[in-house]
């Protein structure tokens, strides 16, 4: 059907998010996507923070970017914003690099004082990337977000429920092509 980039920014080798969002790339699979993994933490931290656009990773990433059909970005909540190191990695992709695309935001954090960062911090980043439709987004908190000692993860009950909502939504989303994308 679609080709779906998953990016995690989380900066952590043992993220919540970051299980959390390739669990969630099992249901994008088995609803048919092609879906492509990518995590920020990997990046070489020269080439982002000394902003080398033409580092080959860089490179690669928008290229990615380019290729997708839709784009599943989480991160964890710090100071009531997105991650730095998915700052940093957003702030060298083209400025476009979004335009046509379906976005799926979602964010995971100790307390619901956060809530609002997906709407107030990472969604107008999106937009101005020209995000084409970026869907509802989601929070999770940490402790509906279960890691088991062989790496297995479960999710509370009521917030998988949402996010099999939110990621259905995002599926059905990818199915139709937005007017803007047209118009390009």
């Amino acid at each position: 059907m679609a080709t779906v980039l998953s990016v995690s920014g989380s900066p952590s080798a043992a993220s919540r998010t970051s299980r959390l969002l390739r669990h969630l790339d099992e249901r994008l699979t088995t609803q048919g996507h092609d879906v492509i993994p990518l995590d920020v933490r990997t990046f070489p931290a020269e080439a982002l923070l000394g902003a080398d656009f033409r580092h080959p990773a860089i490179v690669e990433a928008a290229d990615l970017f380019a290729r997708a059909d839709g784009v599943v970005i989480g991160t964890p909540v710090y100071k009531a914003s997105y991650s730095g190191v998915l700052k940093a990695l957003l702030d060298l992709l083209p400025q476009y690099a979004l335009t046509g695309k379906t976005v799926l935001p979602l964010a995971t954090g100790g307390s619901v004082a956060h809530v609002l960062a997906i709407d107030y911090a990472l969604r107008p980043v999106l937009t101005s990337m020209g995000a084409a439709h970026t869907v509802q987004g989601w929070f999770t908190l940490d402790k509906d977000i279960t890691v088991h000692d062989d790496g297995s993860l479960t999710v509370a009950p009521a917030a998988d429920e949402a996010l099999t909502q939110v990621v259905d939504q995002f599926s059905a989303a990818l199915g139709r092509t937005p007017l803007l994308a047209v118009a390009g």
